[in-house]
């Protein structure tokens, strides 16, 4: 049984976290620096974005992860370290910083950075916040290092889970910062897993491919693969069990676990999306086969006609065959079916690919809740997807029309 605890990054045993303002962002009310660190060195592993102008951390810290290890993440907000020619001087020189203050390797750090693109980062408040940083690590410092990572966020999101494995008591935990730049294709957005399980490194490098698939993979807020992005997970073993491979008969559970703080973690980001009033869920069902459903789940919550219908609580069902037939995916339109549902209940709006007769009135209830989602039947096979996303608002131009200025 998997529960869900509090605890975020330091659910699990032996993580500490911090987050405090060293003066990189103007706004001395936020955090701008964070860092998670393990009593023991983990196996470790990571996803990141696919956009070929990518963040010198990232780049470092594929170098780093090389050897399926880590013990630290450092992560920077208000500054994105991207398309600056002296970048990775800047985040080795961060590694360093871990190192100098805590006496962890630098190659055994994850460093990432978030904010502006191309603007160049003075690593100087970075080095005089170190001291303070590092004195902060608490066993319940999640969230401080969760509010360091924002940028655009307007919630804090963490997420733990409890589950067992060879009688013992495990977790994995994880906070993410996301809100604008959201698209699939991992990733888009900074997420930050750790866990007590005992896993080797190339176990823990499958689960963390496999899951993006059906996770991170599957939310969309406006289109816009980022530069920086990542997902890693750290596992330090330290909950006992029991070390699992890929073929361990717990090696499932592990990945059911996972999951759940994924899933979760993914439902958070969408439904801030920049401007955001709804979180949109589309799940398709009745597919022949898992990349026909990810594929139509992941195009409806994508279109924009679709998103902008739903910020208006339009039930304009067309929009979302519309997006199902440019997907590219092989459906029967004459076998679709749409059903709009969000807690003020449920209404069939299109049958077998054509409109049926409902109640305007009782789908703008529904379509105005703050969670909505879309249910689509391809009725051609038994396979489902799920995909996330959001309204588009007014307030999404606004956000990003003087993001910079």
């Amino acid at each position: 049984m998997i529960n869900y605890i509090e605890g975020g990054v330091c659910a699990a045993k032996g993580f500490r976290a911090s987050g405090i303002h060293c003066g990189i962002r103007k706004n001395k009310t936020k955090k701008d620096l964070s860092l998670i660190v393990s009593d023991r060195k983990c196996s470790a592993a990571a996803v990141y974005t696919t956009n070929l102008v990518c963040g010198a951390p990232i780049k470092v810290t594929r170098a780093n992860l090389a050897d399926g290890c880590a013990r630290a993440v450092i992560c920077n907000s208000g500054n994105a370290n991207t398309c600056n020619a002296d970048g990775i001087q800047i985040a080795e020189t961060m590694c360093d910083l871990v190192y100098k203050a805590t006496g962890i390797p630098a190659k055994d750090v994850i460093v990432a950075s978030t904010g502006v693109i191309g603007q160049k980062l003075d690593v100087t408040p970075i080095a005089a916040g170190m001291d303070e940083l590092v004195s902060s690590l608490s066993y319940e410092g999640s969230d401080e290092a969760a509010w360091g990572i924002m940028t655009t966020d307007t919630k804090l999101k963490s997420v733990a889970v409890e589950f067992e494995l060879d009688g013992k008591k495990c977790r994995i935990g994880g906070i993410a910062k996301g809100s604008g730049m959201i698209h699939p294709n991992m990733a888009t957005m900074l997420v930050f897993v750790t866990s007590d399980v005992a896993i080797t490194p190339n176990a823990l490098n499958i689960a963390l491919k496999e899951d993006v698939q059906n996770s991170f993979n599957m939310i969309s807020v406006d289109g816009d693969t980022s530069t920086n992005d990542m997902l890693s997970v750290m596992a330090n073993g330290m909950a006992g069990n029991k070390e699992i491979d890929e073929n361990s008969p717990d090696f499932a559970t592990f990945k059911e676990a996972l999951f759940a703080v994924t899933s979760k973690l993914c439902r958070a980001i969408a439904a801030d999306g920049e401007g955001a009033t709804k979180l949109l869920e589309c799940n398709v069902n009745g597919a022949a086969d898992k990349q026909t459903a990810r594929t139509v789940a992941k195009s409806v919550i994508c279109s924009s006609l679709f998103k902008a219908a739903m910020f208006g609580a339009d039930a304009n069902w067309g929009r979302v065959l519309c997006a199902i037939g440019y997907s590219g995916a092989k459906v029967d339109v004459n076998t679709i079916g749409v059903k709009f549902a969000s807690k003020a209940g449920e209404i069939e709006v299109c049958r077998g690919g054509a409109g049926v007769d409902f109640s305007e009135e009782k789908a703008k209830e529904i379509l105005l809740c703050d969670e909505i989602q879309v249910n689509i039947t391809l009725g051609m096979g038994d396979e489902s997807a799920t995909a996330w996303g959001c309204d588009l608002t007014y307030d999404y131009v606004k956000i990003n029309g003087d993001y910079r200025t």
